[in-house]
């Protein structure tokens, strides 16, 4: 699938955020996990920590080459940035 900028575009719209990951000439684009991506990969994970990537990675996928999932070398290599995706905002809880 060729990826156009009118269809990053298309995805900012519906995601927000899109990220890119490149590795040798091969890219894959990303969004932000919701709670029920990582509420999933967070159970799958308990019993096997290489799944939560999977999942994590599988849900997130926006497009780009398949090899970055499916050949251990790449997936490997973008386990290791995949908690960058999730955002989290800490705020004060304050009694009043």
């Amino acid at each position: 699938m060729e990826i156009t900028k009118e269809k990053i575009s298309n995805w900012k719209a519906k995601y927000g955020e899109v990220f890119c990951y490149e590795v040798d000439g091969k890219i894959a684009y990303l969004k932000r996990p919701d709670r029920k991506t990582l509420s999933l990969s967070s159970v799958i994970g308990k019993e096997d920590p290489m799944k939560y990537n999977e999942v994590l990675l599988k849900y997130c996928w926006l497009g780009g080459d398949i090899e970055i999932q499916k050949e251990d070398k790449y997936f490997l290599g973008i386990s290791s940035t995949l908690s960058e995706l999730v955002e989290i905002k800490a705020g004060q809880l304050k009694k009043i």
